[in-house]
């Protein structure tokens, strides 16, 4: 398992921009896939991004493709999330998650590493 810390998230009007940065410690971050889920009030955690262990392959929810925008640099153990386009219902707490298979996959048990999460408000 790797430890995540997610940076970046709060307080955005519709329509505007934040960039989420999650750092992972270890020598072993490029071997994992990386994800980023988000829960919002009273909802289950669901699947936003993720990005192989290259960050040759991405995949995004259809909720926020288009807008959304997940890549990595192994360089600096860091994975971001460049949220453009927000919207209200884009309002949730937004985790960082590392899977050590090598298959991306959208699935939460998949990923056996996680951030405590950050916030991220978009106010209409």
């Amino acid at each position: 398992q790797v430890q995540l810390v997610e940076s970046g998230g709060g307080l955005v009007q519709t329509g505007g921009s934040l960039r989420l940065s999650c750092v992972a410690s270890g020598r072993t971050f490029r071997s994992y896939v990386m994800g980023w889920f988000r829960q919002a009030p009273g909802k289950e955690r669901e699947f936003v991004a993720a990005i192989s262990w290259s960050g040759g392959s991405t995949y995004y929810a259809d909720s926020v493709k288009g807008r959304f925008t997940i890549s990595r640099d192994n360089a600096k153990n860091t994975v971001y999330l460049q949220m453009n386009s927000l919207k209200p219902e884009d309002t949730a707490v937004y985790y960082c998650a590392a899977s050590p298979i090598r298959m991306v996959s959208t699935t939460r048990g998949a990923y056996d590493s996680w951030g405590q999460g950050t916030q991220v408000t978009v106010s209409s």
